[in-house]
């Protein structure tokens, strides 16, 4: 009796290890997530025009917070009057610069940062490219104007031993200049 009920549960068991799918590659490409553009955010309407801001989808969460931040903040009536309002938004590894014009619609955002967290797709390239090199140290650029995105790059400085080379690299890893 003891044996027969251990062989019922060695089987239960053994048949229960087998109902597992087995992973075929188009499965683990399937499960991938997919890395998508945010959509651009109406930070205010004035009249008939938009005031259009897209947030950077960089992995970094000082970035991000910054970018929120930038987000929720309200210009009120503080651009009254000027021709141009200029707002800065500043955190120990980076900046944020806003330009307002004399209606309060947002013309221009430039941001500066550095020493961020680099996108998994820059690492890989710069390492698949250029192995035995370490990255340095990197500055992230951020530019837009009107709703457009006018740059975004990561300008990097790797070294092996005593040869440095500068890179200029897309964050979807495109290796734009070494210099």
């Amino acid at each position: 009796m003891k044996s027969f009920i251990i062989t019922l549960l060695f089987l239960g068991l053994a048949t229960s290890s087998y109902s597992q799918d087995k992973q075929t590659k188009q499965n683990r490409e399937e499960g991938l997530m997919k890395v998508e553009e945010l959509p651009a955010v109406v930070i205010k309407r004035i009249g008939a025009d938009f005031s259009v801001y897209i947030p950077d989808n960089n992995p970094d969460k000082d970035v991000r917070r910054l970018e929120e931040k930038f987000i929720a903040y309200d210009i009120g009536t503080d651009y009254e009057g000027a021709e141009s309002y200029l707002l800065i938004m500043q955190t120990k590894n980076g900046s944020l610069s806003a330009t307002y014009n004399g209606k309060g619609k947002l013309i221009r955002v430039v941001e500066n940062y550095k020493n961020v967290r680099l996108p998994n797709e820059v690492i890989f390239s710069i390492y698949r490219t250029y192995p035995d090199y370490t990255i340095v140290n990197d500055k992230y650029l951020y530019t837009q104007e009107d709703g457009d995105i006018l740059k975004k790059q990561y300008n990097l400085k790797i070294k092996k031993g005593k040869e440095k080379l500068r890179l200029t690299v897309r964050p979807n890893g495109d290796i734009l200049k070494v210099r």
